[in-house]
């Protein structure tokens, strides 16, 4: 029998572009499959510990990919939502607007996010590659691609593994990799 790697999975060798985004998008899609198929009471559980669901992290983890891939990336100015939301009054906004938005709307947005942030990193592969300067610098040095790509590997890291504990506890899914039929990039319908 031949081995089909499942659409996510980084290649066995393959260069840092290839490794790279195909780590981010197995994070992606692990993300996605512990977000799948909840109804609003399943995305709006929290654990009594902590102020996260996996609805916040569904339109948190959307807002870190736009202005990963927007602002950071191009200084350009950051999607709808974000760029009309009310920080000053609630600077969770991010997290806190998830609890009365539709399950189906949850899952579109970052679906649509992810969809325009992969367009946006292919862009600037074009033009540099990994090394593409970035429009974010702090100290008079920009950042490159490759560091705007490993701070979104951290941050899926860190949230996939909320998510990990959140959907076990929601209704017992556990288990590392998604399953080898989940539909991608769409992992929502």
């Amino acid at each position: 029998m031949t081995y089909v790697p499942a659409p996510w999975e980084p290649p066995m060798a393959g260069d840092e572009v290839a490794h790279l985004l195909a780590s981010l998008d197995r994070l992606r899609a692990t993300f996605a499959w512990k977000a799948r198929g909840l109804d609003a009471a399943g995305l709006a559980f929290r654990l009594p510990s902590s102020a996260l669901s996996i609805g916040r992290l569904l339109r948190h983890l959307s807002r870190a990919e736009d202005e990963m891939f927007t602002w950071k990336l191009w200084g350009e100015p950051p999607s709808e939502p974000w760029r009309s939301a009310p920080w000053d009054t609630d600077p969770e906004w991010d997290f806190t607007s998830a609890d009365t938005e539709e399950p189906a709307a949850l899952y579109e947005l970052w679906t649509s996010t992810v969809e325009r942030s992969r367009a946006s990193v292919r862009r600037a592969l074009d033009m540099g590659g990994l090394d593409h300067t970035a429009h974010l610098g702090w100290a008079g040095q920009h950042v490159s691609l490759r560091r705007l790509l490993f701070d979104l590997v951290e941050e899926y890291g860190r949230h996939t593994g909320h998510a990990d504990l959140l959907r076990e506890a929601i209704d017992g899914v556990a288990g590392e990799d998604p399953p080898g039929d989940m539909s991608w990039p769409r992992p929502f319908g």
